[in-house]
Parts: C-alpha cells; structure tokens; sequence
C-alpha cells in the first residue's frame, strides 16, 4: 500500500524569482507570417534558417603590368611621339622632349632585361638610332655644312660582343658634290663594367671617300668631338627589338634593330 506524503507548508515553498518588470512588460516576439525571411550575404540572398553552401572562389586571371602588351603599347607610345623628329640630332621643343624622356623612363622602368651585359647576345649585332639627345646646334651645324650642304643618313651601330668591339656608322651625302654618298667611321672598344654598364674607349675613325674627308677637313675634330664614344654607357633597356642607353654626360640612345646586318 503506498504512502501518502502530506502537503508541504506554503511556507516552505521555494518559488523563482519573477522576471524583471521590463522583461515582464516586453510582448514575445511574433514571427511574421512570411517566415522563413530572406537576408544578405556577400554571396547573395538566402533563407534564414537556412545556411548557405559554402564555395571556394577562384581568382580570375589579370594582367601582367610588366606583359608584352604593356611594353608594346608604351613603345608605341613612343615611335609616335619620335615621329618627325629627326632623330632629335638638330634640336626639338622641350615639351616633346619630356614626352619622350617620360616614355624612356616608363620603358626602363619594366626592362625585361635587367642584367644586360649577363646577357650579351641581346645587343650583338646592328642597330639603327631613331633618337639621341645629343644636338648639332648653331655655328657647330653652320661650319660642319649641315644645314645647306651636308644631309644626315642613317647612323649604325655593329656591336661584336665576342671581340669587345662596336663600330658605328654615321652617312653622309653632300649636294653640291652631286648627292655624293659617303660615311664617318668610328670604331671602339668596349668592356663589362657592371651588370648594366660598359666602359667604351675610342679606338680610330675614318671618312670615305676622299672627296668628303676633304670637306670635313678643318673642322674634323668638332666632328669627332660629337659623334665619338668615349666614357661609360648604361644599358637601360633591351629586348629583342629596342636598346636604351644613357652615357656618363646624361645622353639618352634610343636604338632599334637593323635588318642592315655589318654596315
């Protein structure tokens, strides 16, 4: 038979605390009928209630600063702004010239070679100049004929890394001479004197034919004194197409390569 227990004394009830009067007095939280609501997430819209499936993103493919394309656009950039500037030998306006300073800096600054002289079969061969900052101005373009009666060719540059050697190439035609052709012949020497810089020494020079030494004769030390290499050169810039220099007297050489092979 079982026991009866008697009731426990009100007195001796432990009964819980009420809620606070302000969580008595807010009203439950109804949920709309709407429910399950939507919200949004850096990966769309979803359920709540629902978790999203989680996914990995794969970054898309950008391009390279330094990519072909962008030197490419730059070089463009640049036989542009050279367009009609006759190699810049007899001067151009200052703007133009910080054009294509600015251009230059924006090649060296991506060259694809930086160690050029670790490299050397990048600037065997022959090259054309298509820009020098250094000028033939005044009386030196007066006495050397070059405004009337002398007209500048091409300037070529050969360079023989294997013998250290590099022999440039300036042509000449004379009009009152019957548009005789001729050329300046300058040989030098060359060796490694960093990873982007070689020392160059002068070694002889000639002028053919005849008839046109005879024409630059008197002032033939002015010639030379323009045109010789002497001193160091930094290659800023090579690739398969373009070399960029700057000489020890802040001479910026924009070259091309030729299809001309030994001048």
């Amino acid at each position: 038979m079982a026991t009866v227990q008697p009731p426990i004394p009100a007195s001796q009830l432990i009964l819980p605390k009420p809620r606070s009067t302000k969580m008595m007095q807010t009203p439950p939280r109804l949920l709309p009928a709407t429910y399950p609501r939507t919200f949004t997430t850096l990966f769309g819209k979803f359920l709540s209630g629902f978790r999203p499936v989680s996914t990995t993103r794969v970054a898309e493919p950008r391009s390279d600063v330094l990519g072909d394309e962008t030197l490419a656009d730059i070089k463009t950039e640049l036989y542009q702004a050279l367009q009609g500037v006759n190699r810049g030998i007899f001067g151009i306006p200052s703007a133009k010239k910080s054009e294509i300073e600015g251009l230059v800096k924006l090649l060296e600054s991506q060259n694809p070679t930086p160690d050029p002289t670790s490299k050397l079969e990048k600037v065997d061969g022959c090259w054309k100049l298509v820009y020098s900052t250094i000028t033939i101005l005044g009386s030196k373009r007066t006495k050397l004929g070059l405004r009337d009666f002398i007209s500048l060719g091409d300037f070529l540059q050969t360079i023989d890394t294997a013998k250290g050697k590099a022999v440039n190439v300036i042509k000449f035609s004379a009009k009152a001479l019957n548009l005789l052709n001729g050329t300046l012949t300058i040989e030098a020497s060359f060796k490694i004197a960093s990873k982007s810089r070689v020392e160059i020494n002068f070694d002889k020079s000639s002028i053919t034919p005849d008839q046109l030494m005879k024409v630059f004769r008197k002032n033939y030390d002015l010639l030379l004194g323009i045109f010789t290499p002497q001193g160091w050169l930094e290659i800023t810039y090579v690739d398969d197409g373009m070399r960029i220099g700057r000489d020890d007297k802040g001479n910026i050489f924009i070259l091309e390569r030729s299809g001309e092979g030994e001048p």
